[in-house]
């Protein structure tokens, strides 16, 4: 049986296609000409990335890396576990890593790292959602779609328990049998 989930929406669907084409635009200028490669941290920004690759005016490929830090909990575990890696060498490549939310930036601090390592001719991050007053370690962003108070969000490719992904806003979790 399903669980009731009382939902209010905090970005529509219309504010979230305005940011990524704005997104899109500061992509496409910053790389000039050159082509880049979209990395998605799945699950959650698959959306984000298909939306953002349309808006980027570049020759423009991707590929997904999947980490594991929140399982079906609500909280960060504190450890991050690469999960998936991804398909092809990023070395002497531009890449965009794209990730849906930036909360503690354990997950971002993880990747950057990993991916720094595997020598990209530049590596930029780019984030739908910033939640700064839950950030435990700085991670410079270079884009940046919204920042969002400390509340639960879905949505968008954002879930809880895997629920909730194919709503078109972004909505605040506000109450739930688990208390969310």
């Amino acid at each position: 049986m399903t669980q009731q989930v009382t939902l209010r929406t905090l970005i529509s669907k219309e504010q979230i296609a305005e940011r990524v084409g704005a997104i899109g635009q500061s992509i496409s200028q910053d790389f000039a000409s050159e082509p880049v490669i979209l990395l998605g941290v799945l699950k959650g920004a698959a959306i984000f990335l298909a939306d953002l690759t349309r808006q980027i005016a570049l020759e423009t490929t991707f590929d997904f890396i999947s980490v594991s830090s929140y399982g079906n909990q609500k909280q960060h575990s504190g450890e991050v576990r690469l999960v998936k890696d991804v398909d092809e060498s990023l070395e002497g490549r531009n890449v965009v890593l794209v990730e849906d939310i930036l909360d503690t930036g354990l997950t971002l601090t993880y990747l950057k790292n990993l991916l720094l390592a595997r020598r990209p001719k530049r590596l930029a991050i780019a984030v739908l959602l910033d939640k700064t007053s839950r950030r435990i370690q700085p991670v410079a962003v270079d884009y940046i779609g919204f920042g969002i108070p400390d509340e639960f969000v879905v949505g968008y490719g954002m879930d809880f328990a895997e629920r909730y992904r194919n709503l078109q806003d972004i909505c605040i979790v506000e109450s739930s049998p688990e208390g969310v």
